[in-house]
């Protein structure tokens, strides 16, 4: 085989490769991931875990991966403005959570400003509910990208990370409420 040849494999291969990931991606510039986990607890006392910011480092899934995070609670706990501010992984991890939304003691909608590794501004919201087994509570996390974005999400996997830690932390929350 000559180089030109080899070539032309490499960049009909490169481009094939690109190609497919685009096609990936494009489902991914739309994330939207819903868990659920039943809390044996009373609806006040799981809807003020979620609630009050000084009580994530209990089920932060981000602290459990890191215990050294650095973090901070800014305005007033538990009411709307409220943020949750974090540093971690030596400096690599940087951003905020912030509670935009609440309706006592059903919802709370929490969105996110990411700013290391990646920028993304992906949502929370909490819904609560209770049932005879327990109190329900579902996650529905969002997150819209762009192209180039959600070209590396799908190139290192990230969707199944997201999945991952969001289902930790919903199984912490429980292990923290059930705890009290």
């Amino acid at each position: 085989m000559n180089k030109k040849m080899i070539f032309a494999i490499i960049g009909i291969a490169l481009a094939a490769f690109i190609g497919f990931g685009l096609y990936k991606a494009s489902v991914l510039k739309s994330i939207q991931i819903v868990k659920t986990v039943k809390i044996n607890s009373t609806k006040q006392e799981t809807f003020d875990m979620v609630k009050y910011l000084s009580n994530f480092p209990k089920w932060s899934p981000f602290l459990a991966q890191d215990p050294t995070q650095k973090y901070e609670v800014r305005g007033t706990d538990g009411a709307i403005g409220a943020q949750y501010h974090w540093e971690g992984n030596k400096g690599k991890d940087l951003g905020y959570q912030e509670i935009v939304k609440i309706e006592e003691p059903n919802f709370i909608r929490m969105k996110c400003d990411i700013q290391k590794p990646f920028v993304a501004k992906p949502t929370f919201d909490y819904y609560f509910t209770e049932t005879s087994n327990g109190i329900e509570v579902k996650q529905d996390f969002k997150l819209e990208s762009g192209l180039v974005d959600a070209f590396f999400m799908w190139l290192f996997g990230a969707k199944a990370e997201m999945e991952k830690s969001n289902q930790q932390g919903l199984d912490l929350l429980k292990i923290a409420v059930e705890k009290k």
